[in-house]
């Protein structure tokens, strides 16, 4: 079934928005939050470390290479903080979706999640294309300004979109139809995708990308599949 396309690029960025005071999408925050600043302070220590091992300055220098390095070193660790947040975000895809679907479709049967190996190859590949999103948007903001971030954008919408669409398709199929499913609904998921790539330039509203767009991503889903959405929540607590 295809979407009306007004309604899916609003209607669930919107829902899942909504949600957000739902008591299973505050865990994942909570925990994504935990965990990310775990990995900052980790990468933060291990650059810091690494550039002192590699410096054999002496003096002065070595005083003024410390300093250099660290800020350095803290630099790339908040650059690399938000791909580590979204792959760890990713790791809960199940846990966000579950909370949906006994607000929204409590009709729906239990699902059967992909196997642990396959989760963490998934999460990983978020994180990764998300990565490469604010690569390319480096890249390109400082070759063609204002186009480069454009086209950085849209490479993220479809990196972002289609990685959780599929991850969240694959709790209740084979990855294979997962795919087919994506091609019938392409429109709809990079409308999310292009949503949730804006969102990746607001300080803290990136953090949020794995849990809305999970979020987003189950209504698509269950609404390609005919199942209607309830207009009013049906509010079932873990």
């Amino acid at each position: 079934m295809v979407l009306p396309r007004a309604f899916v690029i609003i209607q669930p960025f919107v829902r899942a928005v909504g949600q957000l005071d739902d008591p299973a999408f505050v865990g994942v925050v909570i925990r994504g939050i935990a965990w990310s600043a775990v990995c900052f302070v980790a990468l933060a220590a291990g650059a810091i470390w690494a550039v002192h091992g590699l410096l054999t300055l002496h003096g002065w220098l070595a005083g003024g290479g410390d300093v250099v390095g660290a800020i350095a070193a803290s630099l790339l660790a908040f650059w690399l903080f938000l791909p580590v947040a979204a792959a760890i975000g990713s790791f809960y895809i199940d846990r966000i979706a579950g909370a949906v679907e006994r607000r929204y479709y409590p009709w729906l049967p239990p699902a059967r999640p992909a196997s642990v190996l396959e989760q963490t190859r998934d999460g990983v590949a978020v994180g990764l294309k998300v990565l490469a999103l604010n690569i390319a948007a480096l890249l390109l903001a400082v070759f063609i300004p204002g186009a480069g971030l454009a086209a950085g954008w849209l490479v993220g919408a479809y990196a972002i979109g289609r990685g959780l669409f599929v991850a969240v398709a694959m709790r209740r199929m084979p990855r294979f139809a997962a795919e087919a499913v994506y091609r019938q609904n392409r429109g709809a998921v990079l409308a999310q995708g292009a949503l949730l790539a804006a969102a990746a330039y607001i300080p803290l509203l990136n953090l949020l990308i794995p849990i809305l767009g999970t979020a987003a991503m189950v209504h698509i889903l269950d609404l390609s599949a005919g199942r209607p959405m309830r207009s009013t929540p049906h509010h079932i607590e873990r």
